[in-house]
């Protein structure tokens, strides 16, 4: 048994490490928080102090790095919480430099955790309905991008998906010194009802109309490749898709057409549906788990942002 595994490992095409994990991690006020998120069992809301514990035992196994998310003790119409030096996420990035070792961290820029009607960007009211401003919105993310590379993040990856704000984050950042810091755009996020647990995670959802103003159309894998185009020539050096398991034709599209670091998200609804099998003893949870995260590698991408990332780096 032990020879048919190492010939199956001689010849084996598409390989997974640790070091080509990312582990989100939702970080939230007040000390000792380790609260689990109903929807995704095994993942938490956690207290900046119980994030660093987090961060060791993500070094510890190897990971590549951590996803930040922040939920703010207050949200208000601008997102000021995103950009405060003494935000949620600028806080945390300080304390977990030091249990960070070899870990990437990589800072989510978007301003739907911050406001109170749970927008990506600024919203602006007209009649019976709205919009979302796209120009107005692009110099608060550009703010909070500079926010959290001053305060440590090594990447930082917008997932607002409004027009120009590579752009505007790459002009922000380099006129902040930080001409260094690389921008992992999410240039192609679909709108998906795979995101649903995540809204809970974070304390997210829209309080009115929804997102596909600004995400983007499941049906158009052509339009996913002129967007990463775009945020290439806009500043981008790496790219993130998601969700990833709906759209590995697509990944699999960018792989082939780009030759830039391409990351994928296995966003939440699909870590949850495979919680929800391996709880009623559908799949094997080991396995199933391992089989879905190849999957995303084999169809082209170089790292994956998983909340499997430590259980499969047991593994491995």
């Amino acid at each position: 048994m032990r020879r048919t595994e190492a010939l199956r490992s001689l010849v084996r095409e598409t390989r997974l490490e640790p070091g080509q994990l990312i582990y989100p991690l939702f970080v939230c006020p007040g000390e000792g928080v380790r609260r689990e998120i109903g929807s995704m069992p095994g993942v938490f809301n956690l207290s900046v102090d119980e994030a660093v514990k987090e961060t060791e035992e993500a070094a510890r196994l190897g990971l590549g790095g951590l996803l930040l998310f922040g939920l703010p003790a207050t949200k208000d119409d601008e997102a000021t919480g995103a950009w405060d030096e003494n935000g949620i996420v600028q806080t945390a990035l300080r304390a977990l430099k030091p249990a960070a070792k070899s870990l990437v961290l990589i800072a989510d820029v978007c301003l739907c955790e911050y406001t109170i009607h749970g927008h990506c960007g600024v919203v602006e009211h007209s009649g019976d309905g709205f919009r979302v401003a796209n120009d107005t919105s692009l110099e608060l993310l550009a703010r909070t991008a500079v926010s959290l590379a001053r305060a440590g993040a090594d990447i930082v990856a917008p997932s607002d998906m409004m027009d120009g704000r590579v752009g505007a984050m790459r002009a922000e950042l380099d006129a902040a010194g930080l001409e260094e810091t690389p921008i992992l755009s999410y240039a192609a996020k679909f709108a998906s009802a795979f995101y649903g647990p995540f809204r809970e995670a974070a304390d997210s959802a829209p309080q009115f109309g929804d997102r596909r103003t600004y995400q983007m159309d499941g049906a158009n894998a052509r339009e996913a490749m002129r967007e990463i185009e775009l945020d290439l020539a806009e500043g981008a050096e790496m790219i993130l898709m998601k969700p990833g398991m709906p759209y590995l034709d697509v990944l699999r599209a960018a792989r082939d057409r780009f030759e830039v670091p391409l990351g994928v998200y296995q966003v939440s609804g699909e870590y949850s549906m495979l919680q929800a099998a391996f709880a009623r003893g559908w799949l094997e949870p080991e396995r199933a788990m391992m089989e879905s995260l190849i999957g995303l590698r084999r169809a082209g991408a170089d790292f994956l942002v998983t909340y499997f990332a430590k259980e499969a780096a047991r593994l491995l």
